[in-house]
């Protein structure tokens, strides 16, 4: 059995919210890797889709009341928890009104692209990390998913490589299809800057879009998963770009699942 103790970053997770195959994947593969002896926490965006009364979330007072540096501007961080059912899992969100109280997740009912997409994803990146260190839980592994979380590698990396909580901590990112193709504004790279984070480090996000944030997590992560979709031109483009650099392990979501994730936390945790 092992002990390791996994961190999980995502976009979303069932039962609580369901667009894409983030959600089953959550859903599954904590619970199974509880169950195998690894200490789990995981942490998703509280989207207004989520039912709060009907998923029973409540505030963590303790946790909350950060200030989070997006830019030139700080937004108070909540922090909210709720339990899995028929599962001894418990989930954190994050929360924040101006970010994520609307009623829709990346785009709104006339299916337009949230212009602060960006931003939202920092605020949740830089959330995770600082409500981790309030928690005074040390992980051993940070497994990244989807792209709305690909600066959490950069910044165990840079920022965060020195703090106790951090210091011993592997990323491992898993790549998903999406088809997000909006560009963000220019102020991108002054935003997602912090402490010991210069421009060289950036260029990834130069795109100024969704898969500068999937090349940023594909870059500083110390493993990079490739789920078996069908992946888009843009996609497929970041692969054949990161192969010669990177080991990218592709994980079926058959029987084997499980066991793959489960040998593959154990190599990156020794």
């Amino acid at each position: 059995m092992s002990k390791l103790r996994i961190l999980y970053a995502a976009t979303e997770m069932n039962p609580f919210l369901q667009t894409s195959k983030v959600a089953e994947f959550l859903q599954t593969l904590p619970q199974a890797m509880q169950e195998r002896g690894m200490e789990i926490r995981i942490f998703v965006p509280r989207f207004g889709l989520i039912n709060e009364r009907k998923n029973r979330l409540h505030e963590v007072v303790r946790l909350s009341g950060i200030n989070i540096a997006v830019g030139d501007d700080e937004k108070p961080l909540v922090i909210k928890v709720a339990s899995i059912p028929n599962a001894k899992l418990q989930v954190y969100f994050i929360d924040n009104e101006d970010y994520f109280h609307r009623k829709s997740v990346f785009v709104d009912k006339n299916n337009k692209f949230h212009a602060d997409n960006d931003e939202r994803a920092i605020f949740f990146c830089k959330g995770v990390l600082e409500t981790v260190k309030k928690l005074g839980w040390a992980p051993d592994i940070v497994h990244c998913n989807d792209w709305m979380t690909g600066l959490i590698p950069m910044y165990l990396k840079t920022t965060y490589k020195k703090d106790p909580i951090f210091k011993d901590a592997k990323s491992m990112f898993t790549v998903y299809n999406h088809n997000y193709t909006q560009k963000f504004d220019e102020g991108l790279l002054e935003k997602v800057k912090m402490m010991d984070i210069d421009d060289s480090m950036l260029t990834e996000l130069l795109s100024a879009d969704c898969d500068g944030f999937v090349k940023c997590g594909m870059k500083y992560a110390d493993a990079v998963i490739k789920t078996n979709e069908d992946f888009g031109d843009s996609i497929n483009a970041i692969f054949n770009e990161f192969k010669k650099t990177k080991s990218i392990s592709t994980v079926s979501p058959d029987e084997t699942l499980l066991d793959s994730y489960y040998e593959l936390y154990n190599q990156l945790g020794q």
